[in-house]
């Protein structure tokens, strides 16, 4: 048998050129959906997100041979997104709690009843049942928060809540950033070696750090449009905070991909990945940043 030779991994030079290019063509489409205040722009981008998302990971549960029911999860995330959708376009300040709730339950009990078809061996069916709950609840609900700040925040424009959304973008995707520049320059030591060996705690440091100069950049420059935000020392906590999800996030997602000796969870963007390599950060700070602008800040003021 002939032996390939194996496809020698990219230099750090050109893996940094890569994730810098797609970095900014992202910043690029940011930039324009933020200009065009189109609210079927932005929840047209929070549905496509979903699922893109939603098939690669279940793309990847195929390939590490995972029993599950990819069709429904992703019927799950179609119409959970469609309907979200359509009660933020006509004027709704949230998705119905109602709406979240009757969806975790068509999650878990129609995999339950699509399981009843196959007998069972061993744990394979619990697990076929907790792959479809989790990705239902992990991407399509938690990223469902980026649409609820959005449209749920005071404000006068069609898209009230787009200002905060760009800051919490701006400061997770900072965390990512800097987690990256630092970890890549000065990381010497490892932070969850078992789980990501690239991870470092220097890296973790410049996270924090890059979080707080997006964070608190922003409110500097736009302290009107931010006023959601409240106060300087919101803004700080808020940054410290964020930037410990995103890093969580992240974590999450490579126990995901570990678990499924998955490399990323797609090909979509040279240097990062997938879609859900994109969004899993995003997945924990959102609904963070949405929880603690209607719990905390309103007993603050």
């Amino acid at each position: 048998m002939e032996i390939k030779p194996s496809t020698p991994s990219p230099s750090k030079s050109v893996v940094f050129f890569r994730r810098g290019f797609s970095t900014l063509l992202l910043w690029g489409i940011v930039a324009s959906i933020f200009i065009s205040m189109n609210p079927l722009v932005y929840v047209g981008l929070v549905a496509a997100l979903v699922i893109i998302s939603t098939l690669e990971y279940f793309k990847m549960l195929h390939v590490a041979e995972v029993k599950c029911f990819p069709r429904y999860g992703l019927f799950l995330a179609l119409s959970y997104c469609g309907l979200s959708s359509y009660y933020l376009l006509n004027g709704a300040k949230d998705i119905p709690h109602g709406l979240d709730a009757f969806f975790i339950f068509l999650a878990a009990t129609g995999a339950f009843t699509l399981q009843l078809r196959y007998s069972i061996k061993g744990i394979e069916a619990l697990l076929s049942v907790a792959a479809n709950l989790l990705g239902f609840v992990y991407i399509a609900y938690l990223f469902s928060f980026a649409s609820r700040i959005s449209f749920g925040l005071p404000g006068s424009n069609d898209v009230p809540g787009a200002y905060v959304l760009l800051w919490l973008l701006a400061v997770t995707k900072f965390s990512d950033m800097g987690a990256y520049i630092t970890g890549s320059l000065i990381g010497k030591h490892k932070m969850i070696p078992k789980i990501s060996p690239a991870k470092t705690w220097e890296g973790f440091a410049g996270a924090l750090f890059f979080a707080q100069l997006a964070g608190c950049g922003l409110f500097l420059l736009l302290p009107d449009q931010l006023d959601a935000l409240h106060s300087w020392k919101h803004v700080i906590i808020l940054g410290f905070l964020l930037s410990i999800l995103a890093v969580i996030g992240d974590l999450a997602e490579s126990v995901v991909k570990r678990s499924l000796n998955a490399k990323d969870s797609g090909k979509m963007l040279p240097g990062i990945g997938g879609g859900l390599d994109l969004i899993d950060s995003i997945c924990f700070t959102a609904p963070f940043l949405w929880f603690y602008l209607k719990g905390v800040i309103p007993y603050c003021v």
